[in-house]
């Protein structure tokens, strides 16, 4: 059964095999013109159909290689060579099935993500419905925000939801890259993707399927999959130049020969099968590396980008920094307490989106305030939320922005790290709320290897205040900060900066329009949102600043990988082509030998598939030895305020 599902994958290799075995007893029962006309056939029927191909892939603006090999399977069918054929016809039959077996291994982990999307759901009924509250499988596309679902031990949580039992435990490992199970209590948020440990648990749908975590990494690996890389289409543009290079040195060896034998045999070492491959297999290479290192690229163009950048530029809350932010101190003015400044402020911040927001409503609930629901709110981005609760009109944000609305406004004194949310209650400026965001512990490290690896300028682009942005810069060494940033403004300096190509890195929705403009965009999307993912060129689903090293190291060796590959395959092409004009090289004997250089440069190209993800202890020790080499860089931590 194995072998029958062979052949139906691979009829014509079946063909070419049967053909060739036919011919060669033909020949050996010493009746040539039998098979003479049976490897006539067969071949002219194989070139109709490449001949077909190509008129379709001409039809798509795409040049291909074909038509050398078309020229040498008529120029040995021509000269008597009709075994040779044959050969080139297995070999061509051959390259495509080496090329899906090459695909398949190097988009293994795209795959696994595919195959483990989740199809069903088990909602729970309303009990006091006619059918007592049974569980009923559903599919996954038709459970709405709001329903009850039972995860079974070991299953595959199908969309983002809240826990509604004491505890669970989940593996995160598909999304996060988190080795041991995770603990959840009551009310926390379950990611689809993970898997659910051994007790059965019920949560309540958050987010519809296609708006849900593990569909949106999904989404961006079929994405992935379906892209086709520049340097692949560099590749196609080789056909012509290939193509000349080749009939030249065929028509010489004929030449100077007076033998049209000797040209067919250049020709069959010319047939272009490392050019038509090994590309695409170091690129899906690169892109399945990438996916198990935790980090979804869309398509091999965002590889060789990245594998040419030259300056980077990052946004800071949620990305040089936890993006969790705590409450240190709330300030109220005479005429207000800090629990009504905590609980107000709380209550308009629900309507938010900043990464600050969620710090203020998670210290809210800790206390033990009941939120207020807003009779009417409006967010105006990165600057803040004007509510009405509870009767009163309620702004809070950025201090300009609150500024603006109340009397009595002064800013809080703030040492270095921290930040405040500005608050005003009825007209009248009521308090702040000063919130310290920690840096992360590899963003010292990740900026240190870049500056060191040919990233020559980084900076900051934040629309948080100068004086937490510039204290943050110091801390993880980036000297050129731009702070209090409108999205638009991030847009503007992204598009200003150079040396090019440039990279963005962010993780909110303001982030998204920067992502988008930049020449290759990352969001850190493990807490992020799905509008900077889906802007995106990249995305980090495991919550680690490491990945950006990971991102750039991969794209590098991806185009290395591709572009040797090439280079192996006509250089061994040329060489062997020029061996061939001189008559050391019979036609069947080439064909043979070319087949082998299909498979040096594929399993060549599969090297884009090697290497394990950077680890921050290899970033920490390279930190450490540029401080060694350059005391005075690494630490003087000067900064340019663009503010």
């Amino acid at each position: 059964m194995k072998a029958l599902r062979h052949v139906l994958r691979y009829p014509v290799i079946a063909l070419a095999i049967i053909i060739l075995a036919v011919v060669l007893i033909l020949l050996a029962a010493d009746i040539e013109p039998a098979a003479r006309w049976t490897a006539a056939v067969c071949v002219f029927g194989f070139m109709g159909w490449t001949l077909v191909r190509m008129v379709r892939a001409a039809l798509h603006g795409q040049v291909g290689l074909d038509i050398l090999a078309l020229l040498a399977m008529g120029a040995t069918l021509a000269v008597g060579e009709y075994v040779a054929s044959l050969i080139i016809v297995l070999m061509l039959s051959g390259g495509e099935a080496l090329e899906e077996f090459a695909s398949r291994r190097a988009t293994r982990e795209l795959s696994l993500l595919l195959d483990r999307s989740p199809r069903l759901a088990h909602r729970l009924g309303d009990p006091s419905a006619t059918d007592g509250g049974a569980i009923r499988d559903v599919d996954v596309e038709t459970v709405r925000v709001g329903e009850v679902l039972v995860v079974r031990p070991g299953e595959v949580v199908p969309v983002d939801g809240t826990l509604l039992d004491e505890s669970a435990t989940v593996d995160q490992s598909s999304l996060t890259g988190e080795s041991m199970p995770v603990a959840k209590e009551r009310g926390a948020e379950i990611a689809s993707g993970s898997v659910n440990g051994e007790r059965a648990m019920r949560i309540r749908a958050l987010r519809e399927s296609r708006d849900s975590e593990y569909q949106q990494i999904v989404a961006l690996v079929r994405r992935a999959q379906a892209s086709k890389a520049p340097v692949v289409r560099l590749a196609d543009r080789f056909a012509i130049p290939f193509t000349a290079v080749s009939l030249l040195i065929a028509g010489a060896a004929w030449f100077v020969s007076r033998d049209p034998v000797r040209f067919a045999e250049v020709l069959v070492l010319a047939t272009p099968c490392p050019l038509l491959i090994a590309a695409p297999v170091a690129f899906l290479g690169g892109l399945s590396r990438a996916a198990r290192a935790g980090l979804i690229v869309k398509g091999g163009g965002v590889l060789e980008r990245m594998a040419k950048l030259r300056s980077a530029a990052f946004d800071k809350t949620g990305t040089l920094t936890k993006g969790r932010p705590r409450i240190v101190a709330v300030h109220a003015e005479p005429g207000f307490d800090a629990d009504t400044v905590l609980r107000l402020g709380a209550s308009a911040e629900q309507y938010s989106t900043h990464a600050l927001a969620d710090g203020i409503r998670r210290a809210a609930l800790d206390h033990g305030f009941t939120l207020h629901e807003a009779t009417d709110a409006d967010e105006q981005a990165t600057n803040g939320v004007l509510a009405r609760i509870a009767g009163n009109e309620v702004i809070i944000g950025k201090p300009a922005y609150v500024e603006a609305h109340v009397t009595g406004f002064h800013r809080t004194s703030l040492p270095s790290g921290q930040a405040a949310a500005y608050l005003g209650i009825g007209g009248r400026f009521a308090g702040s709320i000063v919130l310290a965001d920690e840096e992360r512990a590899e963003a010292r490290s990740v900026i240190s290897w870049l500056r060191g690896h040919g990233i020559d300028r980084i900076s900051m682009l934040t629309g948080d205040a100068a004086t937490t942005a510039e204290g943050v810069a110091r801390a993880v060494g980036i000297r050129e900060v731009h702070a209090e940033l409108h999205p638009a403004d991030k847009v503007r300096l992204a598009s200003q900066q150079q040396p090019r190509p440039m990279l963005m890195v962010g993780d909110g929705i303001n982030d998204a329009p920067v992502l988008a403009a930049a020449d290759v965009g990352i969001a850190m999307s493990a807490k992020g949102a799905t509008a900077a993912g889906e802007a995106a060129d990249a995305v980090i689903v495991t919550d680690s600043l490491t990945k950006v090293v990971d991102a750039v190291v991969i794209g590098r060796h991806t185009v290395s990988v591709a572009l040797t590959a090439i280079w192996i395959g006509i250089g061994l092409s040329l060489a062997l082509m020029i061996v061939a004009s001189t008559g050391a090289i019979p036609a069947v004997v080439g064909a043979l030998i070319q087949e082998g250089v299909d498979l040096a440069t594929i399993l060549y190209a599969l090297r884009a598939l090697g290497g394990r993800p950077v680890t921050l202890a290899q970033l920490d020790a390279e930190l450490d030895s540029r401080k060694r080499r350059s005391p005075s860089e690494e630490e003087q931590g000067a900064y340019t305020s663009l503010s």
